[in-house]
């Protein structure tokens, strides 16, 4: 271990060491470091590479805004993880990172080039260049930017690890355990409400956990964090998350929250998940996410061993790691000197601190002089020097004209600066809620809420301890419901904390050929950001995409102030009018795994199954996904092939008894005074005249007039409709009506809820159906004349709830059983023994297609195609004519939607009735026209019917209504068939088969 380790120092385990490697070199480092922490107590300031110019990089921050010290880590197969934060990756025994952005190594690295072509690159160069010679951008310029780009090595194999996710609903949820939030949490769950309190580090404590000196109620800053901690864990009512983010606030109070649950565990087992995604929705929220110190603007501000001051004392107070032995200090807020004066007692020699303000507090200066630290107040930093690490800075008095004297160069090995503090607003501003300026802080503050939130603490622009402590229990207490908070906070030994404002410190040099970062991780400087300006762009967002400045995978933490400010003078506008640029989720890099959580494999798209699956699974069935549904394709005997198999269903339902699993139609209940009234505007047919008990067939439109579903349709009473839809459309259909009823007509009173899972559905069919129920159903007539075809009645089957259809899909006597879901199977049973007399035959989906294309009935999205009108489908008789309007109504009427040459569907008998056409198969006039010859249409359905010894065909065809008996052509791959149009119904036209 080097010199940089103070011994009993921070929160680490001294006696717990662990090895690990970084770039293939061995390390030691303690239980309780971060990677980052680890590699300063070993003199590593080295970890990187700058994105656009390859220049070296070290470690900047202690937290997730660190934009320099981005690693690989290894974990073994599959488990490649690029991109990770040194600064908050938890040190574990074996860990094995690597940098990034560097070929072939990380001291010399090629890509450096870079950095001296650095004039002939500035921000937005790939706009301006690329353009000639047009042959090269293939060749030449796409490979190689596509070679350049990213961050970091791709993974190249499946990631191995688990994902999880759950719902969590709570009173109130707190963002940030540091001091404002755990006061909220103390003041919220007094009363018993349900809190979840949430932080991404592995402790609670934030800020106070790098401040062990100050004082709150009498005991010092982690003694009291340990008693809190223990209180808020003895309360049932209390949920605490470490190791979590919060990513994404969303409306009405949900939030996304990651919780990393074996990341920081050597070897974790393959039962647990790698991470957690928590969607949490609460009552109230209160954000307390602090506040993410600026960096200064100086030329050199780069350099690895240039970091923000708050790191450093974070590294010294919380890892025990001093960042340098001879540190420099750069300022212009109070708080550098805490980290000063903090490294001082330590052991390390504090060279300078250069203060831009000419006159500091006297207290600081006063505390400087005791520790033997020099103060050049009045002096900023215009330069640095090292290669791989500081060695020296250059600094310049500056007098009360601005006018910068003569430089000096002072030695160090490291340089903590401090351009302030910006509230972290990213949660707040993900609401969409107003922002204000606030002029002392020269940053956004939270300001009036779109959600059933409260900000606490320095995320709210409240930076002093008590009055944070105080912000916070009174949040909590508030959010709580409750009148006031019953904690009060005594705080002693608390620091001043003020600064000023500032752009860039001042310089001597010339300000085009400086290189002093805003952006440290894609390479953008304050010049590049005042040539945005000159270029014409005006709008924040621009300047940001021309300059590429907060597009990192930081967003911009540290980045979006500094370069609102510059683009504010250099705009000549108040900063508050040039803007903030969008903060989006998530809030940090996020695994793609924590957003697909289980759905992977074969969770990744769930196969849904009825109730009555494991029936036909044990009996033979065959099965084909539809939708996302396994259905039962057909039931095959020993020795059956396919085709034989629907031949004998289609025969035994034709002529005694067929039983068919329906479950899988979707199915919405649509209630309400007015029902009907909606029902009317939604669906083409008129539904204010339906009477309850009666069925009507419904077609649903767009608003382009094309058929976008179909079903039967029931009205149990005046306010309740039992709405059937595809199996495929059920979702859609659902999305349809709330749309249209939120947005369209709010005004009604109708409630929709999906069904489709409450109800197993069983439709029988056959000329011996009714006999088959009439021993099992109770309360219902059954007589032809008390249950018409189009009918539903409410009773009970085998003792369990029904909702009975009298309708048919095959043109048989029909009925469909709707009972509820865990009934279907013994339902089926019953009905399957009481059939037997009958020789009940289960029957598949293929059935069920051949037979109601017999009849002509069509299936949406197999019969239409997203252009067929009812009119195109010969299904006027579905259009209320005497309705002022439905979904679809105004489309219908346009010319084009009344051309009588529109493709249509028709009937299509081949020439030869052994010959089933091709299912798609393109129809033409003249099969010996000119290649390509014109197509008027194609097949739509096609099969071999049993029941008529022939094949049978639907298809769409140009002005087909009016072609009705002239031939067409059909080219497949083996022949070119002769087909005759003909009407869509094949078989029993007088629909007598329905009453037998």
């Amino acid at each position: 271990m080097s010199n940089y380790r103070v011994p009993g120092r921070g929160r680490v385990d001294h006696d717990a060491r662990l090895r690990f490697t970084f770039d293939g070199r061995s390390y030691v480092g303690l239980q309780g470091d971060t990677l980052a922490s680890a590699l300063l107590a070993n003199g590593v300031l080295l970890v990187g590479r700058s994105f656009k110019y390859h220049r070296p990089r070290g470690i900047m921050s202690a937290g997730v805004e660190e934009a320099n010290a981005l690693v690989g880590v290894d974990k073994g197969r599959g488990r490649y993880t690029p991109n990770t934060r040194a600064t908050v990756l938890e040190l574990y025994d074996g860990l094995k990172a690597e940098s990034q952005n560097r070929w072939p190594s990380l001291r010399r690295d090629i890509g450096a080039i870079n950095d001296l072509l650095a004039p002939l690159i500035p921000a937005g160069f790939y706009y301006k260049t690329f353009k000639w010679p047009a042959s090269f951008w293939n060749k030449v310029y796409e490979p190689v930017i596509r070679r350049a780009a990213g961050l970091g090595r791709a993974p190249t194999e499946p990631d191995a690890d688990r994902y999880a996710s759950r719902f969590a609903h709570c009173d109130v949820l707190i963002v940030g355990a540091g001091p404002a939030g755990l006061a909220a949490a103390l003041a919220a769950s007094e009363g018993g409400k349900r809190v979840i309190l949430a932080d991404e580090n592995p402790e609670i404590g934030g800020s106070l956990l790098s401040d062990p000196a100050v004082r709150i109620d009498g005991k010092n800053a982690w003694r009291w964090l340990d008693e809190t901690r223990a209180t808020l864990a003895g309360r049932a009512n209390v949920t605490i998350l470490t190791r979590t983010t919060a990513i994404g606030y969303y409306h009405q109070n949900f939030l996304g929250l990651v919780q990393r649950l074996t990341d920081h565990l050597p070897e974790a087992s393959p039962s647990l998940p790698r991470e957690r995604m928590w969607k949490v929705r609460a009552a109230q929220v209160v954000l307390a996410q602090g506040a993410i110190e600026r960096p200064l603007v100086f030329d050199g501000n780069d350099r690895p061993g240039v970091m923000l001051a708050g790191a450093g004392r974070t590294y010294l107070n919380r890892y025990g790691v001093k960042v340098g032995n001879r540190v420099a200090v750069a300022t212009v807020h109070d708080s550098a000197y805490l980290a000063a004066f903090d490294l001082a007692r330590a052991g390390a020699t504090v060279v300078t601190i250069v203060d831009l303000r000419r006159n500091p507090r006297a207290a600081l200066l006063t505390e400087a002089r005791s520790l033997g630290i020099e103060v050049l107040s009045g002096w900023t930093v215009t330069g640095t020097t090292g290669r791989t690490r500081i060695s020296q800075i250059r600094v310049n008095p500056v007098d009360a004209n601005g006018k910068v004297g003569a430089a000096r160069t002072i030695a160090c090995d490291a340089l903590l600066m401090s351009g302030g503090w910006t509230p972290s607003i990213h949660l707040f501003s993900h609401t969409k809620s107003a922002l204000e300026w606030r002029e002392d802080l020269q940053a956004f503050v939270p300001g009036a809420p779109n959600e059933a939130v409260r900000c606490a603490g320095a995320g709210n622009g409240t930076f002093s301890l008590a009055a944070a402590l105080a912000e916070g229990a009174a949040a909590g207490a508030a959010a709580a419901g409750a009148t006031g908070s019953p904690f009060t906070f005594r705080v002693e030994g608390e620091a001043p904390f003020s600064g000023i404002p500032l752009r860039e410190l001042p310089t001597d040099r010339d300000p085009a050929r400086a290189k002093a970062f805003i952006d440290f991780q894609n390479d953008v400087t304050a010049k590049d950001i005042r040539l945005a300006v000159r270029e014409g762009f005006r709008s924040i967002e621009h300047v940001k995409r021309y300059t590429t400045n907060g597009m990192a995978t930081d967003q911009g933490k540290t980045s979006n102030i500094n370069g609102l400010m510059i683009a504010s003078d250099a705009l000549g506008k108040p900063a508050p009018e040039v803007g903030l640029t969008t903060f989006r989720p998530p809030y940090t890099p996020t695994t793609f795994g924590a957003f697909v959580g289980y759905r992977r494999h074969a969770h990744f798209e769930v196969e849904r199954k009825t109730a009555i699956d494991s029936w036909a699974e044990a009996n033979g069935a065959v099965f084909e996904p539809v939708s996302l549904w396994r259905r039962a394709w057909y039931f095959p005997r020993p020795g059956e092939s396919m085709h034989e198999a629907v031949a004998r269903e289609c025969r035994a339902t034709r002529q005694s008894l067929g039983i068919f699993d329906a479950s899988t139609l979707g199915k919405i209940e649509v209630v309400g005074p007015d029902a009907a009234e909606f029902m009317n505007r939604m669906y083409t047919n008129a539904w204010t005249t339906l009477a309850p008990g009666r069925c009507r067939y419904g077609l649903l439109l767009g608003e382009d007039g094309f058929i976008r579903d179909d079903g039967v349709v029931a009205r149990m009473a005046d306010d309740r409709f039992h709405v059937t839809t595809t199996t495929g459309g059920a979702a859609r259909v659902l999305a349809m009506m709330e749309d249209y009823l939120q947005t369209e007509w709010p005004d009604l009173k109708v409630w929709l809820t999906s069904t489709t899972e409450q109800w197993a559905v069983i439709a029988l069919n056959g000329p011996n159906a009714r006999k088959v129920l009439e021993p099992l159903v109770e309360g219902i007539e059954l007589d032809r004349e008390a249950f018409p075809h189009m009918a539903v009645r409410e009773g009970k089957i085998c003792g369990v709830p029904t909702r009975l259809f009298r309708v048919s899909f095959t043109g048989e006597l029909g009925f469909e059983i709707n009972v509820p879901a865990r009934f279907g199977l013994s339902v089926w049973k019953a009905l399957m023994e009481q059939g037997k007399p009958y020789d009940i035959t289960p029957y598949g989906t293929e059935t069920m297609h051949v037979l109601r294309a017999e009849k002509g009935f069509i299936i949406v999205g197999q019969d239409t195609d997203g252009t067929v009108t009812p009119y195109d489908a010969g299904m006027s008789w579905a259009i209320g004519k005497k309705k002022p309007d439905f979904v679809g109504k105004r489309s219908l009427a346009r010319p084009d939607m009344q051309d009588p040459n529109r493709k249509q569907l028709v009937g299509l008998l081949t020439e030869d009735p052994q010959t089933v056409l091709e299912e798609g198969a393109q129809i033409v006039d003249d099969p010996k026209a000119a290649i390509p010859m014109p197509m008027i249409g194609h097949v739509t359905s096609s099969y071999h019917s049993a029941t008529l010894g022939r094949s049978i065909a639907l298809a769409l065809i140009q002005g087909g209504h009016q072609r009705k008996g002239q031939t067409v052509y059909v080219p497949m791959p083996d022949a070119v068939h002769k087909a005759t149009i003909t009407d869509t119904v094949f078989y029993d036209k007088e629909g007598a088969r329905l009453d037998v």
